[in-house]
């Protein structure tokens, strides 16, 4: 057994340096996922695809980047961080050029999951990071920072791609090869400021239970997804899914049990506050997913704005997202204090999120600013400081496995929400397109849920589309709301433990 002494703590100047790589490639890796929102109608439209495609090219990389997250975790626990980071960045970069180079949805979509490989590593590794290099009462700070880098990467995102999209010569091609450069630059700046030392500990990768939640949660996407259109909620088909997925859950519990190194470790579900933070996390998700997915297709669809222009009106969440994020981890910081944000937080998304469920197709602009800056703020808040919490109750040498778990149920949560809403979103789009094309004398089948160019339609048949994805992107916030209650319970219930002083750098191991 040998004895590790404790590192004396970096300085402010030598922790942006070290963070500076991460933030880059942290923006990039946030940068794939909204980038492509602006673009997805016209990507769906010229691809001939519907609106489960636009589902799916979403959830395709949100699905890989919740299920990679666990074994990044895991891997950072055992082997060198730097050499993760590399990896991860590099599998972002394959999946990206294939995502730009594909020629079907189905290439697509694959191509969309490398690239989530690589951003669940970017994504996971920054907050394992974070946690080794810099305590818990300092943290909060460096938090605000990710929130700072969060809300450009998802406000710039849409505008960038919009202009991509917009510019005749580039095509929606352009904001899939946009982010390499990036991604490049990241990798050459972790080269030059990272130097961690290596946990020592020999690999042994739990690749059964791995293998076993992404049967799970895939088996469980896919029947969300397609529930209600291919075949009914109440049918064969979904009781095989459900049925499947369970026995899959309850496989990959009892493959936990005997793990030597499992993905999940299931001793944290014996910490309170580790169990009220994923359930938390995993609500909470769903918000965030949604807030960032529909709102986009919502201004293109339902209020026939330009990719661009999309973008910059989504521009109060975004805004409030990095208020929210920055302010409140500097008082974090410089108070110690984390649960009344949350709290905070949670009743803001609430309200925005019941504020957003109104909407309809001629909602006056400034309502729904409010709404979206009342969500922004709830989520800069939240998202952060609940993976804080977790951080600063669990043993040092497990931070990996502990912070990864809380954003693999967010993403989780917000993956499966993102599949059931637009499930939910297809069905009721057609339902109220057929019913409003009936009033007009036009009688359809039901069938076909192909994403319209509004340029293309009549002008009465493009009035009735429009109210259609009007109302139903409302109903879909007004489903969404309830989560934020739950999150807010759970959130109630997290006993406030007072934030750490020191690091896992800092702290020796035996």
């Amino acid at each position: 057994m040998t004895t590790t002494q404790a590192v004396t703590p970096l300085s402010h100047k030598q922790i942006l340096q070290v963070m500076s790589g991460l933030y880059t490639g942290m923006f990039v890796a946030i940068l794939s996922s909204t980038i492509v929102t602006n673009a997805l109608p016209t990507i769906v439209a010229d691809l001939h695809a519907g609106q489960s495609v636009y589902t799916w090219v979403i959830i395709a990389t949100l699905l890989t980047t919740t299920v990679s997250s666990p074994i990044w975790g895991k891997l950072a626990d055992l082997v060198s961080k730097k050499l993760l980071i590399q990896i991860s960045l590099a599998v972002f970069t394959l999946g990206s050029v294939l995502s730009g180079l594909a020629a079907d949805p189905a290439l697509l979509i694959a191509a969309r999951a490398v690239q989530g490989v690589g951003a669940g590593g970017m994504l996971a590794l920054t907050q394992v990071v974070m946690a080794t290099i810099i305590s818990p009462r300092e943290r909060g700070k460096y938090s605000g920072y990710i929130g700072a880098v969060l809300a450009v990467a998802t406000s710039a995102g849409p505008l960038i791609g919009g202009v991509i999209v917009d510019t005749s010569w580039l095509g929606w091609r352009g904001c899939f090869f946009v982010g390499v450069p990036f991604a490049v630059l990241a990798m050459i700046m972790l080269q030059k400021t990272l130097h961690l030392p290596t946990a020592g500990r020999q690999v042994r990768i739990d690749w059964a239970g791995a293998a076993l939640i992404t049967a799970a949660a895939s088996l469980l996407l896919v029947w969300v997804t397609f529930a209600g259109d291919k075949y009914e909620w109440m049918s064969w088909e979904s009781a095989a899914m459900v049925i499947g997925g369970i026995i899959l859950t309850v496989a990959f519990v009892l493959v936990e049990r005997r793990a030597a190194e499992p993905i999940v470790p299931l001793w944290l579900f014996r910490n309170r506050t580790v169990v009220l933070a994923i359930a938390a996390s995993l609500v909470i998700g769903v918000a965030l997913y949604a807030g960032t997915t529909f709102l986009s297709q919502y201004f293109q669809l339902s209020r026939d704005k330009s990719p661009t222009l999309a973008g910059i009106l989504a521009l109060p969440l975004i805004l409030g997202l990095a208020l929210a994020s920055a302010i409140v981890g500097r008082i974090i910081t410089a108070t110690g204090r984390w649960k009344p944000y949350l709290v905070a937080g949670a009743l803001f998304i609430a309200a925005g999120l019941a504020l957003l469920g109104v909407t309809r197709h001629d909602t006056p602009y400034w309502e729904l600013g409010v709404g979206m800056g009342l969500l922004g703020i709830g989520l800069g808040t939240t998202l952060q400081n609940l993976v804080l919490a977790v951080q600063n109750q669990i043993r040092l040498q497990d931070l990996g496995a502990a912070s990864t778990s809380v954003s693999f149920f967010r993403s989780l949560g917000g993956t499966i929400g993102v599949s059931a809403l637009g499930a939910v979103l297809a069905g009721q789009i057609t339902r109220y397109t057929t019913d409003g094309l009936a009033k007009l004398g036009i009688h359809t089948t039901g069938e076909g849920s192909g994403v319209p160019r509004l340029a293309d339609l009549p002008a009465p048949v493009r009035a009735v589309v429009e109210d259609a994805y009007g109302h139903a992107t409302g109903n879909l916030f007004l489903y969404t709301a309830p989560f934020a209650l739950v999150a807010l319970l759970c959130i109630l219930f997290i006993r406030e433990v007072p934030l750490r002083t020191t690091s896992a750098l800092q702290a020796p191991s035996k």
